[in-house]
């Protein structure tokens, strides 16, 4: 059942308080504010640490008065008073976001410290470059890949068709699993100026790994910008290479934390990106089971990284495509959901 309270917490009260001229953003309610239906810090429980970085930090929290576990993304942003106004205003359009391909966010408001704090559903099994690593040694299940690939295409579909976003950041660290086997995306660009502050805080190098080439060369793009780092993506998962893993910066190593050889900085790998031929799995063979890969996923691939954005394949096409034929129809949900069972038990939660 959808958690309406929270939801019915818009920034809107926020940014009505600085518009009627009370000179500052408010800080975080304390349990004795009025905010009806409102976020409070006194009502969550910090769980534990997910991750943290130059942006900020992410929590796995329990919001007491719902009993319900979520997880808090605090954002570390020194900015002026109407783009913090402007960040909540964007964020609203996050309440009407309703897909199971997409995380359930429940409200977000700005502290006094100049911080946003972002309430959003917890994804038990954690981000993608986790599992990655949990399973180095080990491939992704083919069915597995299938429903993960199907997931963000119609999770990129909704957004563009429905609201008119692109994401602009599809990697391994921004895709969530869920305990019932259930992908989802999360962090997508709904606010320019929030993605904007957290990419000048996380450096241009986690991003760039799997940009494409029209944006490195700052170049127009489409929804089929967020094709191309999809179609990294599923290279690395499968393969358990990066295709620019002797280009990458020290620190950036493939998703399963290949090593990295002949690092040259970011421009190195920018360029790499924009004049190297595209990468492929043809003729390569598998190096977890010796095989070749599977000729639809080679073929979705490079329908996936076809440097011409123009010629490269957009997501409803590569919704019907055979490689996803049986995960659109719902063929591998109990096979992917007892690898999430496995994944749980590996994680120990």
């Amino acid at each position: 059942k959808r958690q309406t309270v929270i939801s019915s917490y818009s920034p809107t009260k926020s940014i009505r308080n600085v518009e009627n001229g009370l000179g500052s953003l408010p800080s975080t309610p304390s349990a004795s504010t009025p905010t009806s239906n409102g976020l409070k810090d006194s009502d969550f429980v910090h769980v534990r640490d997910l991750g943290a970085g130059n942006y900020g930090a992410v929590l796995k929290v329990f919001h007491v008065p719902l009993q319900k576990t979520m997880a808090r993304k605090i954002v570390n942003v020194d900015l002026r008073l109407n783009v913090q106004i402007q960040i909540l205003r964007e964020l609203r359009i996050l309440h009407e976001c309703r897909s199971p391909y997409i995380v359930e966010f429940y409200g977000a408001f700005i502290r006094s410290n100049n911080s946003v704090v972002l309430c959003m559903e917890y994804c038990n099994c954690g981000s993608l470059d986790k599992l990655a690593q949990l399973f180095f040694d080990n491939p992704f299940p083919l069915a597995v890949l299938k429903v993960l690939l199907y997931s963000i295409l119609s999770g990129l579909n909704y957004l563009y068709d429905t609201h008119k976003i692109i994401h602009r950041d599809i990697k391994p660290s921004n895709v969530l699993m869920t305990h019932k086997g259930e992908f989802k995306l999360c962090d997508f660009g709904v606010s320019r100026e929030l993605t904007n502050s957290v990419a000048l805080a996380d450096t241009f190098v986690g991003t760039s790994t799997y940009m494409s080439p029209e944006r490195i060369q700052g170049n127009l793009y489409s929804i089929k910008s967020d094709v191309w780092s999809m179609g990294l993506m599923l290279y690395e998962l499968a393969s358990g290479l990066s295709p620019w893993a002797d280009a990458e910066p020290e620190g950036v190593p493939a998703v399963r934390a290949t090593k990295t050889v002949g690092a040259e900085g970011i421009l190195d790998l920018l360029q790499r990106i924009v004049n190297e031929e595209s990468p492929t799995l043809r003729n390569m063979k598998n190096k977890f089971t010796k095989e070749p890969f599977d000729p639809d996923m080679c073929q979705f691939v490079d329908k996936c990284l076809i440097k011409d954005d123009q010629q490269r394949a957009d997501t409803q096409s590569l919704l019907k495509e055979p490689f996803l034929e049986q995960a659109s129809r719902g063929d591998y949900n109990k096979e992917v959901k007892a690898w999430a069972k496995i994944i749980r038990k590996l994680l120990k939660e």
